[in-house]
C-alpha cells in the first residue's frame, strides 16, 4: 500500500522540490512510516537535514538536481531511526572499557576474568566490572568474597550484577570503602552477610553508595565514554537513546559535546531524582529543549525499588522463593509525591523505576496523589512496570502514565521470573499485551548496559518471547505477544512520544527529522528467527549517515 498523498500535500505548501532541491534522495526501497499502517515503496527525498518528500520513484525525480546525493536502496527496507526508550549511555561506554562478565558461566569464570584484568593493571589499580549474574550459575547463591580475594588480593575489586542493583566486592576494596561486621544496612539497601555477621562481599542497591568513593570519572573520560557507547548505538541502528538518571558532571559533559558538534546521537536525559541539591537547581533552571533535538533534559528519574534477580524489588507479599523477603523499598510514597508535584509546577515529568507490584503499586499511589484527574500530557512513566497487579495495569493506564518497557528483560528473567514470584503474579508480569489492550501506551527499550544495546534484540523478543534459540516453543506467556509493527512503533513513534519529541522524531513523515535505518532486508516480514541477525546496512541521524556498514553501497 502507497501513501503519497499525506507527502503531495505537505509539499504543495512550500518550494517545490524542483526549485529546490533536496540533499539527498534514497530511492527503490521500502519505507515503514510507522504513523501510517503499511509501507510504501518508493523514494525518500532529505533537505536542510528534514524530510522533504516520500512517495514512489517516479514524484521523487523532481527533487535531484546537480548537488544531490542519489543512493539506490535495491529494495532494501528503511524505518525510522530506533529510539530507546529506557538505556545509561555513559555507563555502556564505561562497561565497553571495562572488565566484560555479560554471560559467565560460572563464579570461577568471573575470577579468571577478573585475574586477567588485573594481570595488565598498575599496581594498587581498581578493577571495575560489570555483568555477572548468579543465576546463570551452577550455584545461584550470591558469591562469596573469599574466592575472589584470594584470586586477586592486591587490586581493589568492584563488579557490579548484571541489573546493576548489587555488587560484588573483595577484601582489598572492602578495606578501602570502609566495609565491614560494623556496616549497617542503609534504607533501601543491604550488606549481605555470613552467619557470623562477616560481610560476603555483596552490596545490594543502596548499600553501594559506599562505591561514591572510588574515583570518579574525569570529565575527559565521560566524554570519551559517551562517544563510544553512542557510536555502538549507532551501529546497531539506534538514533535516539534516553539516559536515565544523570548527575551534574554527566550532564555537563553532554552539554559540552553538543556545544562543539561531537554528541553523534540524539539524547534525552533524565535528572537523578536521588540528588535533591542537583534537583533543586534544576526547579529553577527549567527544563532543557533543544532546538535541534540534539540534547534534551526534561526529566527526572526515581527508584521506588531495587530488582528482581537480586530480589531487591519490593513486592505485597514475599518472594515465593524466599517466603522471608519482601524486597526493598527504595523511595516512599511521601517523598516520591513531593518530587512530582515540584516536577509538575517546573515543567518536568517524573519517571519512576518500579519492578516489583508493591513498587509499582506505591509509584501510582504517587502519581495519581498528585492529579487532580488524568493527567496523560504531563507524560509521566514507569519505567520497566515488570511486576504488576492486574488491577494496577488497568489503573496505569486510565491515569494516562506510560509503560516503559523492555522486552529483553522477559526473554531474559523467564528461566527464573516464575521461581521469584509464583503461578499468579507471573500473570502481571511483562504483561505488554494487557497495557495496550488496557488502553496504555509503551515506550519500548533495553536498559543498556543491563541489556545489550541492540535493538533487534528487542524486536525479537517483542514478538516471540523466545530465548536466541527458539525457547520455549510458542513463545514465554505468548497471550503477551506483540506484532510486528506495534513492536516498531514501540521502539520509535511511542517511544518518542514518551520523551516529548514525537512531532520531530519517530516516523517517516515530511516536515520531521531524518533519523532513518537502512536494513539489509525487512525487518517487518523475514521470519522471526532472523530478526536479529538483519544487519543494519546504513544509520542516519538528521539525513547525514551516522554509521554505514562496510560494503552496504
Amino acid at each position: 500500500m502507497r501513501y503519497t498523498l499525506l507527502a503531495l500535500l505537505a509539499l504543495a505548501a512550500g518550494p517545490s522540490l524542483a526549485e529546490d532541491p533536496a540533499d539527498l534522495v534514497l530511492r527503490n526501497g521500502r519505507f515503514y512510516p510507522v504513523s501510517s499502517p503499511g509501507s510504501v515503496e518508493g523514494s525518500l527525498a532529505v533537505r536542510d537535514g528534514r524530510i522533504a518528500y516520500l512517495g514512489d520513484d517516479a514524484g521523487a525525480a523532481a527533487s535531484i538536481g546537480d548537488s544531490t546525493e542519489v543512493i539506490d536502496l535495491g529494495g532494501r527496507t528503511v524505518t525510522p531511526g530506533l529510539i530507546d526508550a529506557h538505556s545509561h549511555l555513559v555507563g555502556l561506554g564505561a562497561a565497553l572499557e571495562r572488565v566484560d562478565l555479560v554471560g559467565t558461566g560460572s563464579y570461577a569464570e568471573v575470577i579468571e576474568r577478573i585475574r586477567a584484568a588485573a594481570g595488565g593493571a598498575p599496581a594498587g589499580a581498581w578493577i571495575l566490572g560489570r555483568g555477572w549474574d548468579q543465576n546463570d550459575w551452577p550455584e545461584k547463591a550470591f558469591p562469596l568474597h573469599g574466592a575472589l580475594s584470594e584470586a586477586v588480593p592486591d587490586h581493589p575489586v568492584w563488579v557490579s550484577r548484571i541489573d546493576g542493583h548489587a555488587a560484588l566486592l573483595n577484601a582489598r576494596a572492602m578495606e578501602l570503602l570502609g566495609v565491614s561486621a560494623a556496616s549497617v544496612d542503609p534504607v533501601g539497601g543491604r550488606f549481605e552477610r555470613a552467619a557470623s555477621g562477616e560481610p560476603t562481599g555483596v552490596l545490594v542497591d543502596t548499600a553501594m553508595s559506599v562505591g561514591s568513593a572510588i574515583p570518579a570519572a574525569s570529565a575527559a573520560d565521560l566524554e570519551r565514554q559517551i562517544v563510544t557507547g553512542a557510536r555502538h548505538c549507532l551501529a546497531r541502528g539506534l538514533t535516539t537513546v534516553t539516559e536515565m538518571g544523570i548527575g551534574q558532571a554527566e550532564y555537563e559533559a553532554y552539554a559540552a559535546l553538543r556545544a562543539g558538534g561531537r554528541l553523534p546521537i540524539r539524547m534525552a536525559a533524565f535528572l537523578n531524582g536521588n540528588e535533591p541539591e542537583l534537583l533543586e537547581r534544576w526547579y529553577e533552571r527549567g527544563p532543557e529543549l533543544d532546538s535541534e533535538a540534539r540534547l534534551q533534559v526534561r526529566g527526572i528519574k526515581l527508584y521506588s525499588d531495587g530488582a528482581l534477580g537480586s530480589r531487591g524489588a519490593a513486592l505485597i507479599e514475599p518472594y515465593s522463593d524466599d517466603p522471608t523477603n519482601v524486597g526493598l523499598l527504595i523511595t516512599g510514597g511521601d517523598e516520591m509525591s513531593g518530587i512530582c508535584r515540584r516536577a509538575l509546577e517546573t515543567g518536568f515529568q517524573v519517571a519512576t523505576h518500579a519492578i516489583g507490584d508493591r513498587g509499582n503499586l506505591v509509584s501510582l499511589d504517587a502519581f495519581e496523589s498528585c492529579f487532580s484527574e488524568p493527567r496523560p500530557e504531563a507524560r509521566f512513566r514507569i519505567e520497566h512496570a515488570q511486576v504488576m497487579r492486574l488491577a494496577d495495569i488497568e489503573r496505569m493506564a486510565r491515569l494516562g502514565i506510560i509503560a516503559s518497557m523492555q522486552p529483553t528483560h522477559a526473554t531474559s528473567d523467564m528461566p527464573w521470573a516464575e521461581d521469584r514470584v509464583g503461578p499468579h503474579r507471573i500473570l502481571g508480569a511483562y504483561a505488554w499485551r494487557r497495557v495496550l489492550d488496557a488502553g496504555g501506551r509503551l515506550a519500548l527499550g533495553s536498559d543498556f548496559p543491563v541489556e545489550s544495546a541492540d535493538p533487534r534484540l528487542g524486536l525479537y523478543a517483542a514478538v516471540t518471547r523466545q530465548d536466541s534459540g527458539g525457547e520455549p516453543e510458542g513463545g514465554w506467556y505468548p497471550a503477551e505477544l506483540l506484532d510486528r509493527e506495534e513492536a516498531l512503533r514501540g521502539f520509535t513513534l511511542d517511544a518518542a512520544h514518551s520523551l516529548f519529541l514525537e512531532d520531530e522524531i519517530g516516523s517517516l513523515e515530511v516536515g520531521k527529522r531524518a533519523d532513518l535505518v537502512v536494513f539489509a532486508r525487512d525487518v517487518v516480514r523475514v521470519p522471526d528467527a532472523e530478526i536479529s541477525a538483519i544487519e543494519v546496512d546504513m544509520t542516519l541521524v538528521g539525513g547525514e549517515v551516522a554509521f554505514e556498514r562496510e560494503g552496504a553501497r
